[in-house]
């Protein structure tokens, strides 16, 4: 993949607007968790995401159904809320868990200037300390040290060294859903196997890019969510989850970035009977071709048509999991007798997230 990025345009002016509006949507959302529960079991712990609290989010209407007493708790990594539920002896073989919502999202829109951009402050650097460590997934070793270095080079600016490191994983990495039969992702959104591989899924692709942000002193965090896809409206199919990255650059805040989707349209992508559903099914509004544009646009903005479940990575819980800190959380954890019980139609839970588009309005900004 080639992507260039003519950066002495964009020295002057990050203008990302698409165009003179903002928009929103509003959808009514049925957010779905059965548990199928093994016999013998004695106790049973769910943590399942809710809509988060976020400034371009609002949500309107939020009730639980539940053959269980609930409540809502916040993990101790990132403060995101969790609707918790605890069964002790439970006697069904399933039981299924229902929040439904109104959820009004704006798209995020942001007009980027590089001159308002500072260094970090001895303050901020503190207040963002783990958004400059390691995780699990997300390395900081001497190869990324010296790539960091390698992409940022002399550049002082940290929003322009953001985009440098955001042009970079464009022209290294290739998304998995582009040639499935020979690409494909890793189960645990992995930086190491991006890097290595070249290749991977939305959580490789910004564990990969936040490495390397970290690495250059750019404070990041990862954003799990999902999608409201056109093609899904009102449709009984499960929408899954998408991630992206939000870095913070001192004089302007928290700034979003989605190199995982801006990749796809770095290219002309040859659509054949293999990849095509996968293609469209990972993009927000469907592929149509190369588009810079769409490649500036997600450096800085994001579309309305999402929604956000959790932000971060080494998650503990509250109450606390039995088990270590949990790699991440973009649909739910569930524990049976202390033990992480695995997703899917061989595990003991699934997720089904339907919705239902009911207004979309154009503002004026």
């Amino acid at each position: 993949m080639v992507y260039l990025f003519l950066v002495l345009v964009l020295c002057f002016d990050f203008s990302n607007a698409q165009d003179g509006m903002q928009k929103s949507a509003s959808f009514d959302a049925r957010h779905e968790l059965k548990v199928m529960v093994p016999e013998g079991a004695k106790k049973l712990r769910v943590w399942m995401t809710v809509p988060q609290d976020a400034p371009q989010q609002r949500v309107t209407g939020f009730r639980v159904v539940s053959p269980f007493a609930y409540r809502i708790e916040r993990d101790k990594t990132e403060g995101s809320k969790f609707l918790y539920v605890e069964a002790v002896a439970p006697t069904a073989r399933e039981f299924t868990i229902v929040t439904t919502f109104r959820v009004t999202r704006e798209e995020v829109r942001n007009r980027l200037n590089p001159a308002n951009a500072k260094p970090l402050s001895q303050s901020e650097r503190k207040d963002l300390a783990r958004y400059l460590e390691s995780n699990t997934y997300i390395i900081i070793d001497d190869r990324i040290r010296d790539l960091a270095k390698q992409i940022v080079g002399d550049e002082k600016n940290p929003l322009m060294a953001a985009r440098k490191i955001y042009d970079y994983v464009l022209n290294y990495a290739e998304y998995w859903v582009v040639d499935p039969a020979n690409k494909k992702a890793s189960p645990v959104g992995s930086a190491e196997y991006c890097l290595t591989t070249r290749t991977g899924n939305c959580t490789d692709f910004q564990s990969l890019w936040i490495s390397i942000a970290r690495a250059a002193g750019i404070p990041s965090r990862i954003v799990y969510g999902s999608f409201f896809k056109k093609e899904l409206d009102g449709k009984d199919v499960d929408q899954s989850y998408h991630c992206w990255t939000e870095f913070y650059v001192s004089g302007l805040g928290w700034i979003p970035q989605d190199v995982a989707v801006a990749d796809l349209f770095a290219e002309e992508i040859e659509l054949n009977e293999a990849n095509t559903a996968l293609v469209q099914r990972t993009t927000p509004a469907g592929y149509f071709g190369k588009d810079v544009k769409q490649v500036d646009y997600y450096f800085g903005n994001l579309e309305e048509r999402r929604i956000t479940w959790s932000t971060g990575r080494d998650i503990i819980l509250a109450p606390r999991q039995e088990g270590p800190p949990i790699n991440a959380i973009p649909k739910a954890y569930v524990e049976i007798d202390g033990q992480v019980a695995k997703e899917g139609a061989n595990g003991n839970w699934v997720r089904k997230l339907t919705y239902v588009e009911v207004r979309n309005r154009v503002d004026s900004r």
